[in-house]
């Protein structure tokens, strides 16, 4: 062995072992002992095997790993890798990975263990990334911020749960049923995501370690890439996510054949349940039915917006977990907004529709030029300008391999919170705690100031990717040529406005978006300053008022 990534199993060439199962005259079994002394077979399943052979094929063949040495396959303590061909070209377009929990850990409810599928839709040949020297599932490992060793790029889709196989109630389902990845521009990268996940109950007491799937769709995350600025080295660049949850649907109407997944029936013997092997179809919603499936067929309790403030998030979930937990409360299981371990600790904005009064729809507010969740009753922004707060892959490491760093009471971060007080849908009050001591010195009542907070719904269901790109380019625009109305403002009061040079020269969408924003406000802070010293009251309003209406070019 080297240190080496491990891409490939190793072989034997000593102690090999031929099994003919179906007395056909040629092997269907190779038996031998890795470099790493690690007991494996391998099943041929297209009855291509000859005498001669060190080990299977990757096109249609199954290997077993006895990990735990007991002289069983397909046991407690053992992982299964099983290659499928499905439509007869000789290479394979679905991997089974199964891992197995130990015997001690078998009356667990969920975990551990794994059942994850891939299915290579863009015909890349990528599967599951394996470290072939233990065996062991890797697909979190990746070079670069975002560069991911499993399939997660271009258009394809994994089915999975963590759970040991022979403990679910119906192989045909899944926990993450799927996770689709799209790529409308097939420049091989991934512009947008979408997580159905099937929520798994327990059984009833006398079988309460089997792990039940519903065959409803519960909870779905759909996850952006806005601005479509992926590239080579930033292979995941997601910005908003709407996360859907509630009775869902139903989706056990759509199945999909798969005949060769059915593996040589004189094999099963070696599989304590193998009813993975004798499977002919999946049941999950697919890349084209499920966005149809969410819009018209989901019945949905609560909607969750996120927006990726700092854009720093580098991989789904990132940009799809914020609760509506305590706003200041920060850390793994810690009932603030970034409870769950894979948020961003801080920097991303969450907006809530707890009643979903707005049904998933967007809409572009003329109180700060930001997309903000139609009916959301409230929202908070954890401001983090530098994206210090790399959280999710980076950062130290917390026992998932995924890494955080988390704000504590020495680590104070400034935060903006918006409340529909009138409940027309809209955000029309803004609360400002800009030094982070956990008080909102300042507040904006936009009935108050007589500033319309309504504006035009969008239709999210009712929008392609690139309107999408189409609307978060539009609006960086707008926010940096308010941020140009706001520089003019600026000079005529006498402010040298190249002390924030450095947020003058914005090179992408996104930086237009950022600067223009922050450009903005810092000015205001200056305006208001300079007015505040002549106790001038009236300009201060009309600042403040030109800050958040869009309005900077009717200050004379």
């Amino acid at each position: 062995m080297t240190l080496l990534n491990p891409l490939k199993l190793s072989t034997s060439t000593k102690d090999l072992s031929y099994f003919d199962l179906d007395n056909d005259g040629d092997p269907d079994i190779i038996r031998y002992i890795t470099k790493n002394q690690i007991p494996v077979q391998w099943i041929d399943d297209d009855d291509d095997m000859v005498v001669g052979d060190q080990m299977g094929d990757i096109d249609n063949d199954c290997l077993m790993v006895d990990l735990n040495k007991d002289g069983n396959y397909g046991h407690y303590s053992d992982v299964v890798v099983d290659w499928v061909d499905n439509d007869g070209d000789g290479l394979a377009d679905m991997q089974i990975y199964l891992e197995y929990a130990s015997e001690k850990e078998k009356d667990k409810h969920l975990g551990p263990g794994h059942l994850m599928i891939n299915i290579d839709t863009d015909g890349d040949h990528i599967m599951n990334y394996i470290d072939w020297n233990t065996f062991k599932l890797r697909a979190w490992l990746h070079d670069g911020i975002a560069n991911f060793y499993e399939d997660y790029k271009g258009r394809s889709l994994f089915l999975k749960i963590h759970t040991s196989p022979e403990k679910l109630n119906d192989l045909r389902l899944n926990w993450e049923n799927p996770f689709l990845f799209y790529d409308p521009d097939e420049d091989g990268l991934t512009e947008y995501a979408i997580r159905v996940i099937d929520e798994p109950l327990p059984g009833k007491p006398e079988d309460k370690h089997i792990t039940h799937l519903t065959g409803t769709a519960s909870w779905i995350s759909m996850s952006y890439d806005l601005d479509n600025d992926n590239v080579s080295g930033v292979e995941f660049d997601f910005d908003m996510t709407l996360s859907f949850r509630g009775k869902g649907f139903d989706y056990m109407d759509q199945k999909h054949n798969y005949p060769n997944m059915r593996g040589l029936h004189e094999s099963d013997r070696y599989f304590m349940d193998p009813r993975i092997r004798q499977l002919t179809e999946l049941i999950y919603p697919d890349h084209e039915s499920t966005p149809d499936l969410i819009f018209n067929r989901g019945e949905w309790e609560e909607v969750y917006f996120s927006y990726d403030e700092d854009d720093d998030c580098n991989r789904w979930e990132r940009v799809e977990l914020y609760e509506p937990l305590d706003p200041y409360a920060s850390g793994r299981r810690n009932n603030g907004l970034d409870d769950n371990p894979q948020s961003d600790a801080v920097g991303d904005r969450g907006e809530w529709d707890l009643d979903n009064s707005g049904k998933g729809n967007l809409y572009v507010s003329p109180i700060d030029g930001k997309i903000h969740l139609f009916g959301a009753e409230f929202g908070y922004w954890r401001i983090d300008q530098n994206a210090y707060y790399y959280q999710g892959m980076g950062g130290l490491y917390d026992g998932y391999g995924l890494g955080r760093l988390s704000c504590d009471v020495e680590s104070p971060f400034p935060l903006i919170k918006y409340l529909d007080t009138n409940d027309n849908g809209f955000f029309d009050r803004i609360e400002y705690d800009l030094n982070g001591d956990h008080e909102f010195e300042y507040f904006v009542s936009f009935n108050e100031l007589k500033i319309n907070d309504q504006c035009d719904i969008i239709r999210f269901s009712e929008l392609s990717y690139n309107e999408l790109v189409a609307m978060e380019t539009q609006v960086a625009n707008n926010m940096w040529s308010q941020a140009m109305d706001a520089v003019e403002v600026a000079k005529n009061k006498g402010i040298d406005i190249y002390w924030y040079a450095l947020l003058l020269h914005p090179k992408s969408i996104r930086q237009k978006y950022h600067m223009g924003y922050w450009l903005q406000l810092y000015l205001l802070i200056d305006l208001v300053q300079i007015a505040s010293s002549k106790q001038n009251e009236k300009e201060v309003e009309s600042y403040i008022k030109a800050f958040h209406s869009r309005g900077w070019s009717k200050i004379k």
